[in-house]
């Protein structure tokens, strides 16, 4: 009997797996009145925060995300004294997304209300609101209530019967249903007795549960690839490409009766190339710490800087100038290379390498670790320049192996000043991304959407005209007007990219430049309409719509502050086969969770045995979204029937049209069976 019991328990558990995993609670709280004095006390929330996740400060913009906020239903025997106080490392940064400033807790914070008693019995009864996002999602407005008593001393200044805790408890204004505040019990309403609120997280989860994207992952490769082709990049630079045959030829001299240990070091020298460059990488976190990292991507004063230096970056590759360490390093380095012997010499080998490589290599190591900074991975760097340091290391060991390939290589020349003018061009396209995060953060306005493309456009287009022979720098050689039919391809894709940029003057979205331009908020003339119209806000009146009209359903649970359900708006819905599948053949229902539009009057839900009060609409679609479908993040896109039964697998945040087209196909396909 108790094993029966002990496999149905485990049977249960591993069938409410899913349930728990699109359930999140990534923000724990508690919450404790200290008191500070017979007259004084404090009421203290804790937080302690998952990795990845930000909770939000209080007294942001009305535009932004939720705010944190303390409310009372109840307040006797006290009154506040100022407003509700975050305490702890607050970090403040420029938001991309959202254009605006914001504030936010990462790993534990804590929030602080101080209250004064009046004497006597005292009742305090509420509960602070806060809001959550990570990288791929929001919390909807989330509630953690307290309820305190007591007996304490103190006069009076206000009678108890005048206090007001509905004006004096917010932060900043809010929409709640006004209701005396020594009411001890709110209004009880029923919820979903019409079956449209039946929960299907059973169903639901028959679907399957749709993949989860290893964003940190996926990040760290792309950083990985990215340093590996800057690599490869400065390889074929004049300050690397003639010191490899000089270098190879080197080491096979100083062994040359003995190969292997020739080779041997070979392979220590590209070693040492990589741990010099992977702990530069590392030195970059060290400095600035994995928080700063993190910040660094909307920080307009560092991206100010970091504009400004890849400009310098790209005049340097222009040939206005060369940027050179002093010589006496390399100089001290070598000489002290000669001196010794073993890996010692070696690895001072490959120092010098870096030191005497620097005017080619600095810009490009230099836009890789302000671009993988800016990534916000904590390790991005040393990945980074990992993927540097193998690609720039991997020539010196092979030619090692195998020196008869020496006599292929391609020959110095004009062709490598081709690459560095080149990457001029394109530090200088990148340079911009940085002022534009700048310009958004102090709201000069230089830089718009339509500025920042014409910029764009001309810069690919000079670059074209430049490989094709029609612009001239001060290194490059005197040819002849022949061009080679590699720099004629690469100037037919930099003409073309300059080409397909301009309808993006008009409004028209650019998706393959989407990261790097600035929002289309900013663009003063717009053609481009074409954008979701959402059908609905209302659950019920939705539904009773789609029963008439016969239609499944989109439920999309989104929130007025959440990221990504923009992201997804402006990269998917407004994909032509997308909108034109939601708008014939769907009714979409569009729920903000963090609608602050108090409701008619206060509901109180019995929600996992804990007595729970929903005060705005947004409480209410955040409650749906919790006991009918087992989640509580947005995005959160899910196909439903007439009566509220689901169609396929739940879709979450994933730029993939492709997928999210599949995703509406297969929900009406089983509609119509």
């Amino acid at each position: 009997m108790k094993k029966t019991f002990v496999l149905t328990y485990l049977f249960a558990l591993i069938g409410m797996l899913p349930m728990l995993a699109q359930m999140q609670e990534p923000i724990k709280f508690q919450a404790e009145l200290k008191k500070i004095s017979d007259t004084e006390a404090e009421l203290v929330f804790n937080a302690t925060i998952d990795a990845g996740w930000h909770l939000y400060s209080t007294d942001l913009p009305e535009d932004g995300p939720v705010s944190a906020t303390i409310n009372f239903d109840k307040m006797e025997g006290a009154e506040l004294v100022g407003k509700l106080t975050p305490q702890g490392k607050v970090i403040e940064h420029f938001d991309n997304m959202f254009e605006m400033t914001l504030r936010y807790f990462e790993g534990k914070g804590t929030f602080v209300q101080k209250v004064k008693f009046t004497g006597g019995n005292y009742a305090l009864k509420g509960y602070l609101q806060y809001g959550a996002c990570n990288d791929e999602n929001c919390l909807p407005p989330t509630d953690v209530e307290f309820s305190y008593t007591g007996e304490a001393k103190g006069t009076a200044s206000v009678p108890a019967s005048k206090i007001n805790p509905a004006t004096q408890a917010h932060t900043e204004p809010q929409p709640i249903a006004e209701t005396p505040a020594t009411t001890d019990a709110l209004v009880t309403n029923e919820v979903g007795n019409n079956g449209l609120w039946t929960p299907v997280i059973d169903k639901l989860t028959a679907f399957g549960q749709a993949e989860d994207s290893s964003t940190a992952n996926q990040s760290l490769w792309v950083i990985f690839i990215t340093g590996l082709v800057g690599g490869l990049v400065a390889l074929f630079t004049p300050c690397v490409w003639p010191i490899i045959p000089m270098t190879v030829s080197f080491f096979l001299k100083r062994s040359k009766d003995d190969k292997k240990k020739g080779i041997r070091d070979a392979w220590l020298y590209g070693a040492s190339i990589v741990v010099i460059y992977v702990i530069l990488g590392l030195a970059v976190t060290l400095i600035f710490g994995a928080s700063a990292l993190n910040a660094l991507s909307t920080n307009a004063v560092f991206n100010i800087l970091f504009f400004l230096m890849l400009v310098v970056f790209a005049a340097s590759f222009f040939g206005a100038f060369e940027i050179t360490l002093p010589a006496s390093w390399s100089n001290a380095v070598d000489s002290k290379a000669e001196k010794t012997t073993g890996f010692l010499s070696i690895f001072l080998m490959a120092f010098t390498l870096t030191l005497v490589s620097f005017s080619c290599t600095g810009p490009i190591i230099g836009f890789l670790l302000v671009e993988v900074s800016t990534s916000g991975n904590i390790i991005g760097p040393a990945v980074g320049m990992l993927g540097f340091a193998i690609a720039l290391a991997l020539p010196f060991t092979l030619f090692a192996m195998f020196p008869s390939w020496l006599k292929s290589m391609p020959k110095s020349g004009n062709w490598m000043n081709v690459i560095k003018v080149t990457l001029g061009f394109l530090e200088l396209a990148f340079a911009l991304k940085f002022l534009s995060v700048a310009d958004l953060a102090y709201g000069w306005h230089i830089l718009d959407r339509e500025t920042f493309l014409s910029l764009w456009i001309m810069i690919f287009a000079l670059l074209g005209f430049y490989l094709l022979g029609k612009i001239k720098f001060p290194h490059d050689e005197e040819e002849d007007d022949k061009v080679g039919v590699t720099r004629f391809f690469l100037a037919l894709i930099s003409l073309a990219f300059a080409v397909y940029m301009v309808p993006g003057l008009w409004g028209a979205p650019l998706r393959a430049i989407s990261a790097f331009a600035p929002p289309s908020t900013t663009q003063d003339f717009v053609l481009n309409k074409n954008e979701m119209q959402t059908h609905f806000l209302d659950y019920e009146e939705g539904m009773a719509y789609a029963k008439k009209a016969g239609k499944p359903v989109l439920l999309d649970f989104t929130g007025h502050g959440c990221v990504n359900c923009r992201k997804m708006e402006n990269a998917v819905w407004i994909d032509q086969n997308v909108k034109q599948i939601i708008d014939n053949d769907y009714v979409l229902i569009s729920l903000y969770v963090d609608e602050k539009a108090p409701l008619p009057e206060h509901i109180t839900v019995m929600e996992n045995g804990k007595e729970r009060t929903l005060r705005t609409v947004g409480d209410k679609w955040s409650y749906l979204q919790r006991v009918k479908f087992g989640a509580n993040a947005q995005p959160f896109y899910v196909l439903v029937d007439n009566e509220g039964n689901p169609l396929n697998q739940s879709y979450s945040y994933d730029e993939d049209v492709a997928k999210y087209i599949d995703f509406l196909k297969t929900g009406l396909k089983n509609y119509k069976k």
